[in-house]
């Protein structure tokens, strides 16, 4: 077994074989995007250094930049206490978001409608 192989052991999959995949600029911190996983996606992603990901709805792998040009090279890559998340870390090269914009977590403020505490 591969240091990969035992690295996609740990992964809890999804009924439909995939993992969430919260993307993080690598140095600000910065939250860029969500996307999905199966196996094949996370192999390349860990084993190429580009983050490549499940499409759902198009169902197909698709690595980002390919047809954008707004690459992610990823600099690391963990998995959350309950394994069913992966935080990666990148070096997001352009935008993140298909709409056009740095972070896909840009366009709806929900603070408004949370109590504060001080």
């Amino acid at each position: 077994m591969t240091d990969v192989d035992a690295a996609l052991s740990r992964v809890r999959w999804n009924d439909d074989g995939l993992v969430a995949v919260v993307v993080q600029q690598w140095d600000t911190k910065e939250v860029l995007m969500m996307a999905w996983a199966n196996a094949d996606a996370l192999r390349e992603t860990l084993t190429s250094g580009r983050a490549t990901y499940w499409s759902r709805s198009r169902q197909e792998y698709w690595r980002k930049g390919d047809t954008s040009g707004h690459v992610q090279h990823v600099r690391g890559a963990r998995l959350d206490c309950d394994g069913d998340t992966v935080l990666l870390s990148v070096d997001q090269i352009g935008v993140a978001c298909h709409t056009g914009t740095r972070t896909c977590f840009d366009a709806d403020d929900l603070a408004p409608f949370v109590a504060l505490v001080d």
